[in-house]
Order: C-alpha cells, then structure tokens, then sequence
C-alpha cells in the first residue's frame, strides 16, 4: 500500500507492507523518518481529524477503513484540513493519507522530561565512576561502543543500580536506565523494537543486557545456578510459525492426488511448476504434519532435480517482494557494514582470513594455496562471528564461531564422491554444500536435507544462501540451535518477516542498532 504522508509543506509516498493482515506503525515510522531526513531522535505524533492521536495500537485499523480524514496541526490550531480516499490503481496499490504533528501535547513533554533525566541519570554514574569516562570517550569519538565497553558500561550501571535500588531493583529502574543508554548513545537505540532500548532491558520478557548482568550478580551471591533464557523461547515467529495462504489456483481432493502424479512423471519444466504451483497448499499441510513431513522429499521429488523450486515455494507463502530483500540488501548496505563492525572483534586466524577475502576486489584472484570463500560469502560467515552461538548448558556445551560456520556451509571439493559426504552426513539441521575445485571458485551449490541434495537456482554464494533461508520456510524446519542469532538477524532485519514477534536476543537488537544507525539509507 502506499501512504500518503504531509510533513510541513512537503508531501510524499511512503510504501507500507501488510504483514499477515496488519500494518506496521513502527516500521512505517521508521520509513517516515527515512523520507522526511527527520532526525531519528525527534518527536513526532499522528493525529487524525479529531485532534486524537493515531498510534500503533489504533494505526493498522484505521488505515485499513478505506476513507480516513485527517487535518494538520500547529500551534494547537488548524492550519490546513483534507480528506483522502483509498483508491486501488491498476497495480492493486491504495493510498490514504497521515499528517505528521510536532507539536508537543502535555504528555509528550512529560516523557521527554523523563527521557532527558533518565540520560542525565546514566550519564552521571558513567562520569562518577572508575572506567565511565573512557566509555563516554569511545562513543565521542567512533559514535558507536565496542562489545567490551558495552559489558563494562553495564557492568558500571548494574552496580550502581543495585546500590541505589537494592538487589531487586524493579522493572521501572530497570527500564530507566535502559532508556538513559539509548538517550546518551543514539546509535544504540535499535530503530525496528518499539521502544528501543529492549535489548539492554526487555519488561515483557525480563531479558536484555542489564536483565542479565543482575542475574549474573545474583548467581554469584547466591552461589547457586540460573539458567540462561533460551533463545528459541518466547514470542511466536519464524520459520515454523503457522501463515495463511491463497487458496486461489489451489487444488485438492482427486485433482490435487492427480496433479501429484503427473509431477512424478512428467519431464516438461513448465508444467513441474504449474503443478508444484497448484499444490503448494497441500503440501504446506503435509510439512507442518510431522508425521508427513519427514517424507516430503519423497511425496513430491521433484525438489531434487528442478532448480527453482525453493524459490517459488517461499514466494507463494510471502511474496515477490520479501523473496528479494536480501539479494537487494546485502551489497549495498550491510555488507561493507559487516565488514567494518567485524574489524572490531578479537582477531584470530580465521577472522583475518574471512576479512581477507570479503575486503579483496570484485573478480580478483587469490593465491590458491589459501583456502578461503569468495567475498559474498566471506562477509556472510563474518555475521556468524558477529552473532556467535549462545551459551552452551549441561546437553548442549556452548561452540565456538568457528564450529558454528561449519554447520552453516561445507566445502566439498568436486572430484570427491557427492553420495559418500551423504552417507557420512548425521546433521539434522540444513546447511549449504559448496562443491568446486577450491573454495574461491565453486561450480554448484546444494541445500542438504535429510541425507539429500537438493540443488541450488542460483551460481553464487549469496544467492545459495538466500535459498537455504527459504528453505527453513518452506519445509518448516527450525533454525540451529547455534545458528538461531544469526537466522533471527537476517529474518527480521533484511527479509523483515515477523518483526516484533520473533524471539530475538539482546546481541541481534545490538547489533541491527549498530548497522541501521551508521547510514539513514534503509531501504
């Protein structure tokens, strides 16, 4: 949908998505931001004609009434009033239209009050004490924190808050010195949470930095043993999550059984897709049914020898435009970003070799005795560093970046038997198998499944691995245990799919924080 949206005298088109039905007021704000050069820090409300503000509870429902009157106010007064009817276009497209209002009522400006004393707050203890000052100095002179001073500053302001608060201090402290970090350092503030600074402290769920340094604090006074949050517990979200999905063109009963059979037999490419298209409902039932979905491969083969597949599967749950968003994202934006927060971490051998081949020219060649990916995906292999495994517990011991990279692509060189690296397979999660002479220079790449290979559209690295996301979706497979940051990323920050309803750890907020807020071109 487009929204029409007056800002002052100028006057724009904002794209809006409907996710699952609803429209996102936090993303759309995010993009209202984006298009008005409006400084991420600024207030701004939505009212409509009735002087009542429109916000994200009442936004997806007004919007979607089809004839919405709204007027601009300044200084209290009407300055201009007009009303706008959605129309669809020949593309499907409607539009209405928000006015955006700087004016500040009563309440707003007692939140800011409470905003600014929750900064003055944190910004005091940084000052009085001991290693504050060099936290204040790092973000004055790179605008962002390191991993090491992010845990220090915490560390800083836990202790203050437990002298002033207590060993309990309440949800409330919590959420103040919270909103005093993201006040202080604006480029932690993570642009796609509704309040911003969730990953320092989440009331919801009792999660975030601040949460977990108290329960650090507590194990140790108490010497006893707090188990960590589970990173795939929590609000519902991802791959396995239950979607609607058109019935239109979609076939059952005795037509769908015949269409199946067909696929099992005909060699024609066109038809293949038409009938995987007209059973794609059928078959979203069987991979949510476990008791069918450990045969799919089997019901429909078809996955195994016609490339392409994957892609529209994943394309009829979501759409054309979703399917796209990494492959439009990721050169353009986060990978240089990527790279430049990867330069932060504690080098090791295998960092600087990623970082060596992610940073080398389009198209130039490597001295082949040094085995290393080709710079698409060397810079997806860095997010793996950046977002490493969480914590291991007594059945799972915690994998370093290293061992987690492993579960994500394998390199198999093409004179090696393909069905001897199956045979010898016992993963049960997918990964990608690159096979080619060396790492820089790979032929195909396969999505391997249940001892099965099924192959890739794509002949690059980022496209491969665009497909071995989708495949998650499309069989209903969850993520890696250690790989459950870094597909959490991707999900919601490039692909933008179930954005404030999946499960997502204080390190992928901090991170998104980092890379959104080094650039205002969020596309």
């Amino acid at each position: 949908m487009l929204v029409q949206v007056k800002y002052g005298e100028q006057q724009k088109y904002v794209k809006l998505d409907c996710i699952e039905g609803q429209f996102d007021f936090h993303l759309f704000h995010l993009k209202v931001i984006e298009r008005f050069c409006i400084p991420p820090d600024a207030k701004v409300i939505y009212k409509d004609a009735t002087e009542t503000e429109v916000d994200a509870e009442i936004f997806s429902d007004l919007i979607g009434q089809g004839n919405v009157v709204l007027k601009i106010f300044t200084n209290d007064e009407f300055s201009d009033s007009f009303s706008s009817e959605m129309s669809d276009s020949s593309s499907g497209s409607s539009a209405s239209t928000v006015i955006i209002d700087e004016v500040p009522n009563k309440k707003q400006r007692t939140e800011e009050a409470y905003a600014l004393s929750a900064k003055q707050l944190v910004e005091d203890v940084l000052k009085m004490k001991s290693g504050g000052e060099a936290v204040l100095q790092e973000y004055q002179a790179t605008e962002t924190l390191t991993d090491a001073t992010r845990r220090q500053m915490i560390n800083i302001l836990v202790a203050h808050m437990i002298e002033k608060h207590g060993q309990l201090p309440t949800k409330v402290i919590r959420e103040q010195y919270a909103l005093g970090i993201v006040m202080l350092f604006p480029s932690l503030r993570d642009p796609y949470s509704k309040k911003g600074y969730e990953h320092f402290y989440d009331a919801a769920s009792n999660t975030g930095y601040i949460a977990w340094r108290l329960k650090t604090v507590h194990r140790k006074i108490r010497r006893g043993s707090v188990p960590p949050d589970s990173p795939l517990d929590g609000l519902p979200g991802g791959p396995k999550c239950q979607r609607p999905t058109n019935s239109e063109g979609q076939l059952d009963g005795d037509a769908c059984k015949e269409a199946m059979s067909l696929l099992n037999h005909t060699t024609d490419k066109s038809v293949i897709f038409q009938k995987m298209r007209e059973t794609f409902q059928h078959r979203q039932k069987l991979v949510k049914d476990p008791g069918s979905s450990v045969h799919i491969l089997s019901t429909f083969p078809r996955f195994l020898d016609t490339k392409g597949l994957v892609e529209q599967d994943f394309t009829l749950l979501f759409d054309e435009e979703t399917s796209s968003r990494l492959l439009q994202k990721w050169d353009t934006f986060f990978r240089p970003n990527v790279i430049k927060e990867a330069k932060s971490l504690t080098s090791t051998a295998e960092l600087s070799e990623l970082l060596l081949s992610a940073e080398r020219p389009q198209g130039s060649d490597l001295d082949e005795t040094r085995s290393l990916y080709d710079q698409e995906m060397s810079s997806l292999l860095l997010l793996v560093h950046l977002l490493p495994p969480p914590p291991g517990g007594p059945k799972s011991p915690k994998i370093s970046a290293c061992d987690a990279v492993e579960r994500l692509v394998v390199f198999h060189k093409s004179c090696c038997s393909l069905e001897e690296h199956l045979n010898n397979n016992q993963r049960q999660h997918p990964y990608l198998l690159a096979v080619g002479r060396q790492k820089s220079k790979i032929d195909s790449f396969y999505i391997t499944l249940d001892k099965h290979l099924i192959p890739c559209k794509a002949n690059r690295s980022l496209g491969a691995f665009d497909e071995l996301f989708k495949a998650h979706f499309v069989f209903n497979l969850s993520y890696d245990g250690a790989l459950v940051s870094f597909y959490t990323f991707l999900q919601t920050t490039l692909y933008n799919i179930d954005v404030g309803k999946m499960k997502e750890s204080p390190r992928v907020k901090d991170l998104r924080a980092r890379l959104l807020n080094q650039t205002v071109t969020i596309s």
